[in-house]
């Protein structure tokens, strides 16, 4: 499978082109970054829409910025090549607009606010709690170069808990160095409270969720949000055009 990685210089990239490198059954056609820095001595383009013409790849997986990440998919979806979307900073309506693009144009994609394992289950675990807890808030704690905030992981929880709940739920950043991605989801009732909460201490944490998605991409209908759908979804995955 020829995987290429766009922001492949950043710290999110450089762990992706580790991920394709050391994963039979994968292929590194090249990664995209304006600097034009290499991290493995792998082909490196500074725009996408050139590296989609000259090595054709059959998944872009985008750990960019939010400037940048729509105007990837824009191309991608032109070119109807799938994607693997960990970029952030997404809004709602930003999402529900890709999901009709999805639709309308044929085009997979996979976008998830998180890939770690781990946070994915911390998610399922708060929706259970809220069913039982009303009140809760949630904390979550980024690197300080982390460039939106609240982060989506936590946007992605807040929106989970709204819907069973039927309002909104506060969220509190925080950005600080020494930090890598936390997050607390803190329920209380008179005496006690109850807090879920996970932490990513390594960016290493993130490469099985992304390597789940490059391997489920072809099995996708439209844009699917969330990689809670290929842990926990009874749904094939052939039927998923959520």
């Amino acid at each position: 499978m020829k995987v290429l990685v766009a922001g492949s210089a950043g710290k999110m990239g450089q762990e992706v082109v580790k991920l394709v490198k050391g994963t039979p059954g994968f292929e590194l056609v090249g990664g995209v970054d304006p600097s034009g820095r290499q991290v493995a001595g792998e082909r490196v383009f500074p725009h996408l829409a050139s590296a989609l013409l000259q090595v054709a790849p059959d998944v872009v997986v985008d750990f960019t910025t939010p400037q940048a990440v729509q105007e990837n998919m824009e191309l991608c979806c032109e070119a109807r090549i799938p994607m693997v979307v960990g970029t952030t900073g997404l809004s709602a309506a930003d999402l529900e607009k890709w999901q009709e693009r999805g639709k309308e144009a044929g085009w997979r994609a996979i976008v998830a606010p998180n890939f770690a394992i781990g946070a994915i289950l911390m998610m399922r675990f708060a929706r259970e709690a809220a069913q039982f807890i009303q009140d809760v808030e949630i904390i979550e704690y980024h690197h300080a170069q982390k460039k939106d905030a609240p982060s989506g992981t936590a946007l992605g929880t807040a929106q989970q808990l709204e819907a069973i709940l039927g309002r909104p739920v506060p969220i509190h950043s925080v950005r600080l160095p020494g930090l890598v991605a936390h997050q607390e989801v803190v329920f209380g009732l008179h005496g006690q409270t109850l807090t879920v909460r996970h932490d990513s201490t390594s960016r290493e944490s993130f490469m099985p969720g992304v390597k789940l998605a490059i391997e489920n991409i072809s099995r996708v209908q439209g844009v699917v949000v969330g990689l809670e759908h290929f842990l926990f979804s009874p749904t094939p995955l052939e039927e998923l055009h959520i």
